[in-house]
């Protein structure tokens, strides 16, 4: 099932860099847009994967 996930890019010197907004530690890039939005997807899907330990993530906390 697909589903909405946020990333931060921006293009320098040539290459399109960005990164997933729950994982700011990790970066990739791509020669196009299109290419560091597959790039993104595939950085995804091995982040979540649970194959990896110590992946670092952002979440939010409700403060009352």
């Amino acid at each position: 099932m697909a589903h909405t996930v946020g990333f931060v890019y921006w293009e320098e010197d040539g290459a399109w860099i960005g990164y997933l907004q729950e994982y700011p530690d990790y970066w990739t890039q791509g020669e196009t847009l299109d290419d560091l939005k597959e790039h993104l997807r595939d950085l995804y899907r091995d982040l979540t994967s649970g194959e990896l330990t110590g992946v670092r993530r952002v979440d939010e906390l409700v403060v009352p």
